[in-house]
């Protein structure tokens, strides 16, 4: 019996600490639920010592652009959900890894343009070295730190030269396709040395094909300069927003979308070269690429 009165005080004193807890602290008891997306999409994007201040900028002009770009929000509003989550970060050498701007839904043209804006204001920035192989396994660590659910995830790596630091390219992307992920990439070609003298690859589309993407319905999106990348990452952007290959693009009228140039992951090369996936470390090596 005193056992009982014992045990009716305890009852008696937690209880009101456990409702006020649940008022207060609703995660504590039940964890919220991740918002569904039709697409949760990572852009990773090459600030390598090959990409001189002007092409960082070109690049950052054309997310911005793109983002706020009709035929692109037409897509995002399209899908069941009508809306996607998108986080964009920078990457160089293995040891660069910098997510600018975190999670965040898209769900129209008031969130695009805030995401855009912000994007904009954030100082540009230029660093060592090409870790495709690092941007490949941050981007896996971002998809794990999601707070959303989306039916498909996409990595976007757009870049102007091979991997050539960290660890190998091939690697890193099965390691991704293995986990769920579809990566697509988006080559940017030019004749430019870097600003330390190193010349571009030469078929840097076939090796992004090669080496870089994966997974189902994968593609890349070649942007012949930098000069042309806004117009190949809104045409990048449409494709994986409306389900990549599996679906036609929106109709967006006469335009520049018909001419970035795009080849699926399976795709016939261009030419009979196929570059090693370790071009990257052995031009490293010869010194004549950063």
């Amino acid at each position: 019996m005193r056992f009982l009165r014992a045990l009716l005080m305890v009852v008696a004193l937690v209880s009101p600490a456990l409702v006020f807890l649940a008022l207060v602290s609703p995660a504590l008891v039940s964890p919220a639920r991740a918002e569904l997306v039709d697409l949760e999409l990572v852009l990773a994007i090459d600030i390598s010592g090959s990409v001189d201040a002007q092409e960082a900028e070109l690049q950052r002009a054309g997310y911005v652009a793109a983002l706020t770009d009709p035929t692109v929000l037409r897509a995002i509003k399209s899908g069941r959900h009508g809306r996607i989550a998108l986080t964009y970060m920078e990457w160089a050498g293995d040891h660069v890894r910098n997510t600018l701007v975190d999670w965040t839904v898209i769900d129209g043209a008031a969130a695009a343009k805030a995401f855009a804006r912000r994007l904009a204001g954030i100082p540009l920035s230029i660093e060592m070295w090409t870790s495709i192989s690092g941007a490949i396994d941050y981007g896996l660590d971002l998809f794990h730190s999601s707070p959303h659910k989306g039916k498909r995830r996409v990595l976007d790596i757009s870049g102007d030269g091979p991997n050539n630091d960290g660890g190998a390219v091939n690697v890193a992307r099965d390691r991704a396709v293995k986990a769920g992920i579809v990566i697509n990439g988006l080559p940017i070609i030019n004749d430019r040395p870097s600003r330390f003298g190193g010349l571009p690859m030469p078929h840097l589309d076939n090796y992004y094909r090669d080496c870089v993407i994966g997974g189902f319905g994968s593609f890349i999106v070649v942007a012949d300069t930098f000069k042309d990348f806004a117009r190949a990452i809104r045409r990048k952007m449409i494709l994986e927003i409306a389900g990549g290959m599996a679906r036609p693009m929106p109709k967006s009228g006469p335009g520049p979308d018909r001419e970035a140039r795009l080849i699926a992951a399976q795709s016939p090369a261009a030419t009979d070269l196929h570059p090693p996936c370790n071009i990257g470390e052995v031009l490293r090596d010869s010194r004549d690429s950063f």
